[in-house]
């Protein structure tokens, strides 16, 4: 992909200045090659050739992000692997993506069972950043998301997809250069890591990341403080937890201040522009299956702001993107129509990795401006305005976002029926009293040792899935269809 090409030119243009401060620690851009090279070699005589999806342990390190670039040069994608997530999910992950090959920087090594390759054991090589040669239609990475039937769904995102989103997201005009400090608070299994340190690298910027051991607020916080960050793109929880401190915050050095991940709340945006007296401040839209995203707003210092319920309007699509609302039907409703929002392009994956049935669920085809096009439905409810804009109003299944990560309420439910047995339960989305989306789990009967229960759904999911409020109930309400109302459960779990 040109992006490889560019990512070469601006490495050795910028050899001399920081890729990262990570941890407290600088690296060059000569390092990071330096890194980049030696992995490449390893890769080739360690890889057959016929290996395209490589496991990457994530860890908060150069040799991490190097590894991704690496093997985007030699033509292979990365399939990012949590080691703090359980071991048994992570093996699913693992097999579902085919991997026979494991890059992993820990100091303790993950998953010995397969082949490894460990960045500090490596010999220094002569420098390489000519990316071999390789399709568009190639896989750049697998992210697997939560799935409805406890097993993770991997979402591929192909080489031609990574290069139109970097095309769509230049079209948005933000002058970036190297003299930028770019905030990468992502986990690198959540895809706006992607944007957070493939943008700052092809500018010769420098890539602040946030260490595992740290609380994440505090550290962004910090790091705005102390190094004038100029860039951020953050999810909006983590302003909730930096309200109390607005009074206290001054950031004149930030520039661009993104949101993406979540519902955006016009107030805080507000009280946040306060804080950043010379920033741009957008509000972006868009899941992983579209590419990072896809839409955007420019929130207005000047005059009112397009909001409905008190959300930011999530704005328009970008460069190489189609968007469409549609009803029951697929048939495209007309302005101010309520519809699931549906999304076509460039930007769009191939399709769920080996999974054909979601695949049938997920993606449809219809006439949109006079041409069949393939659309993904979102599962968001939204409305367009009359001149183009989209307004977000809510999900119209049981999936929400938790700290940004996406989650099948469902699999909660699973996993936690599976401990449970036939004990009747709902999780719930609600929002706590600081204005962040937790889990809650309403359980019908008796009460349980929910410590218990915690310490066995921990070793089943993600630390960011598991339940954090219980509810007991003799009987769940039931709304005019003789459905659970979990309207009402959600009302309960935001009122205790």
């Amino acid at each position: 992909m040109k992006v490889l090409n560019d990512l070469k030119d601006a490495i050795l243009r910028h050899r001399e200045r920081n890729a990262f401060y990570i941890n407290n620690k600088s690296y060059t851009y000569s390092q990071f090659s330096d890194m980049i090279s030696k992995l490449r070699k390893a890769i080739r005589l360690e890889t057959k050739e016929d290996e395209k999806n490589i496991g990457l342990i994530i860890n908060d390190d150069l040799e991490t992000y190097a590894s991704i670039i690496a093997l985007w040069m030699e033509g292979k994608a990365y399939v990012p692997v949590n080691p703090e997530n359980p071991r048994e999910r992570n093996g699913k992950i693992i097999s579902q993506a085919d991997i026979r090959t494991i890059i992993d920087s820990s100091e303790k090594v993950q998953h010995p069972e397969y082949e490894l390759i460990i960045p500090a054991t490596l010999p220094d090589s002569e420098i390489d950043l000519n990316p071999v040669p390789a399709s568009d239609q190639d896989i750049a990475y697998i992210f697997f998301t939560s799935g409805t039937t406890g097993e993770p769904k991997g979402v591929p995102i192909s080489r031609f997809n990574v290069g139109s989103f970097i095309d769509a997201f230049n079209d948005m005009g933000l002058q970036i250069d190297e003299n930028d400090r770019i905030l990468q608070m992502f986990e690198l299994t959540f895809d706006l890591s992607v944007m957070s340190y493939l943008v700052p690298l092809l500018h010769g910027s420098t890539v602040y990341t946030i260490p595992k051991n740290k609380i994440k607020y505090n550290y962004i916080y910090e790091l705005m403080e102390e190094h004038s960050l100029t860039v951020a793109l953050m999810v909006p929880s983590i302003l909730h937890y930096l309200r109390p401190y607005f009074d206290e915050i001054n950031f004149p050095s930030m520039r661009y201040s993104l949101f993406c991940g979540e519902a955006l709340n016009l107030d805080v945006t507000e009280e946040w522009s306060r804080c950043l007296p010379n920033a741009e401040i957008y509000n972006v839209y868009g899941p992983t299956e579209n590419t990072i995203f896809c839409t955007t707003y420019k929130y207005n210092r000047e005059s009112a702001n397009k909001e409905i319920n008190g959300i930011l309007c999530i704005g328009r699509a970008m460069k190489n993107v189609k968007t469409a609302i549609v009803d029951d039907n697929n048939r495209i409703v007309g302005p101010e129509e309520k519809g699931e929002l549906c999304l076509a392009g460039d930007l769009l994956t191939p399709g769920y990795w080996k999974n054909d049935e979601k695949n049938k669920e997920a993606f449809f085809h219809t006439e949109y401006r006079s041409i069949m096009t393939r659309f993904y439905r979102t599962g968001d409810l939204c409305k367009e305005d009359s001149e183009g804009d989209i307004y977000y109003l809510g999900r119209i299944d049981f999936q929400t976002k938790i700290q940004g990560f996406r989650v099948e309420l469902s699999e909660v439910e699973f996993h936690s029926k599976s401990l449970l047995g036939k004990t009747n339960l709902a999780a719930i989305a609600y929002v706590n009293s600081i204005g962040n989306t937790e889990i809650g789990l309403a359980i019908e009967g008796s009460e349980i040792d929910t410590k218990d229960f915690v310490d066995k759904l921990k070793q089943k999911l993600p630390s960011y899935m598991i339940p954090t409020r219980f509810l007991f109930m003799n009987a769940f309400p039931l709304n005019t269809n003789g459905k659970t109302d979990r309207k009402a459960l959600k009302i309960k779990f935001e009122n205790n």
